[in-house]
């Protein structure tokens, strides 16, 4: 027997008892993209590796640590599988000159990849649905996206989620506090870990994020960045706080809140919740003004954040915000094969007003029975003599998660008519409808079914 070949570790296959979750999420986003007047971008999933060393800095987790990257084997170049989306949102921007007449309100989905050990919540590949809004400069647009966010945890359903705000200012704001922090980790050496000191002088102010308990009292009493902001910084800060009080947006003011890229600069923030144990991010983002002339656009500002799908489904999983709803509407039931040419017609009316409607097929012949050898090879077996009981197709129809049965009878078809049987509501409830009428029918139970569509 040949050796069953599996998936990789941490890249996993989505299935399509779950895949009804992830489609619905998808809707979801789609939906409300579309009310924020926000388009659809689709980026490579292989990038330059400059992209990300130059997008994301040289010293971050991702690009250290995190990255697929690989040569080219036809031409020496030298690429990676995206970690990150921003950068390569970015990337196509510039190259292909999307800001020429107005900035741009972009979002995007799709795989990610990072090279790091399997957790709850946290894959090798993983997915991200994320919007960015370039071209942007006020902190009107980082509140646009803040309450876009909000609005979209309170479509979904979801609790226990709560919003954390901090700003990183501008560079030389941060030169003054990164002087002043490496100053103050310089006396207190002896407390570091070895990650600690590896990042002192690299990128000190990404020891403020340790998840070391150890050097939690340390990093809380480090200098914070919010006293080094000059006015302008604090006013933008000012601005995009009076936005969501205004809109009642509860958030809290994080001061260690510095996100895991070196691009970030202002507003950075993150949704956070206690419901998925240590990993408890579920969406995050930022103003990144630098990022495009870094890639080698115009100086444009921007901001825009992603969330982890896979986090955003345990999490709806866990607060059981979505039902396994019925994956078809109607399961045709077929007694007779030769009833196959009627019965197509009606459930393909109903297939074109949108309904989902699966037909009962004769099950495939065993292949080693399908063909007695005495019948030579010539012979087929007529496929009515593998239809199944109508008992059995009732049970197929059921397990379907199907609302209604439709019956297409020799009884019903001899009258030009099929039964309809409700599986769900109305205590098995059925009645009689004229195949020359099953499309209004349809229309009716579309509807009933679908009455937002």
């Amino acid at each position: 027997m040949t050796e069953k070949i599996t998936a990789v570790k941490g890249m996993n296959d989505v299935l399509p008892k779950e895949s009804h979750l992830w489609e619905w999420l998808e809707g979801q986003v789609r939906s409300l993209m579309k009310s924020y007047a926000y388009q659809n971008i689709r980026t490579p999933i292989v990038e330059p590796t400059a992209l990300f060393v130059r997008g994301l800095g040289e010293v971050t987790d991702i690009v250290e640590k995190e990255m697929y990257s690989f040569e080219d084997r036809l031409n020496g170049e030298q690429l990676t599988l995206r970690p990150e989306a921003t950068a390569g949102v970015v990337r196509s921007v510039v190259e292909n000159n999307l800001l020429y007449d107005a900035p741009r309100r972009l979002y995007y989905m799709g795989p990610m990849f990072r090279h790091e050990r399997p957790q709850r919540g946290r894959y090798r590949q993983f997915h991200q649905m994320g919007a960015e809004a370039i071209g942007f400069a006020g902190p009107e647009l980082d509140a646009e996206l803040i309450l876009m966010a909000h609005a979209l945890w309170q479509q979904l359903g979801l609790k226990d989620v709560r919003l954390e705000l901090n700003s990183l200012g501008q560079p030389e704001e941060r030169a003054q506090h990164r002087q002043a922090l490496i100053a103050y980790l310089e006396g207190h050496s002896h407390m570091l870990d070895e990650e600690a000191k590896r990042r002192l002088y690299s990128n000190p102010l990404r020891i403020l994020d340790t998840k070391n308990p150890e050097l939690q009292t340390l990093a809380n009493e480090a200098p914070r960045l919010i006293d080094f902001l000059g006015k302008t910084s604090l006013a933008h800060f000012e601005r995009l706080k009076a936005i969501l009080d205004a809109n009642a947006v509860p958030y809290t003011i994080n001061p260690r809140l510095v996100r895991g890229m070196d691009y970030y600069n202002l507003s950075v923030f993150e949704f956070v919740t206690q419901s998925l144990g240590s990993q408890g991010t579920i969406c995050g983002g930022g103003r990144y003004d630098y990022l495009v002339e870094e890639l080698g656009g115009k100086s444009s500002p921007a901001v825009g954040w992603a969330f982890g799908v896979e986090r955003v489904l345990e999490l709806i999983r866990a607060q059981e915000l979505v039902q396994s709803a019925h994956s078809i509407d109607c399961f045709a039931l077929v007694p007779d094969a030769a009833s196959f040419p009627v019965v197509f017609q009606a459930v393909e009316s109903l297939r074109r007003l949108g309904l989902k409607v699966q037909m009962h097929s004769p099950a495939a012949a065993n292949a080693k029975t399908a063909v007695e050898p005495e019948q030579g090879a010539d012979h087929i077996p007529p496929v009515w003599e593998q239809m199944g009981s109508i008992k059995s197709q009732f049970k197929r129809a059921d397990s379907s998660g199907a609302a209604y049965a439709l019956i297409f009878g020799a009884d019903e078809l001899s009258k030009g008519a099929v039964t309809v049987k409700a599986l769900r509501d109305g205590e098995g409830a059925q009645r009689i409808e004229l195949l020359k009428d099953i499309a209004q029918w349809g229309k009716a139970l579309q509807s009933s079914l679908y009455p937002n569509s």
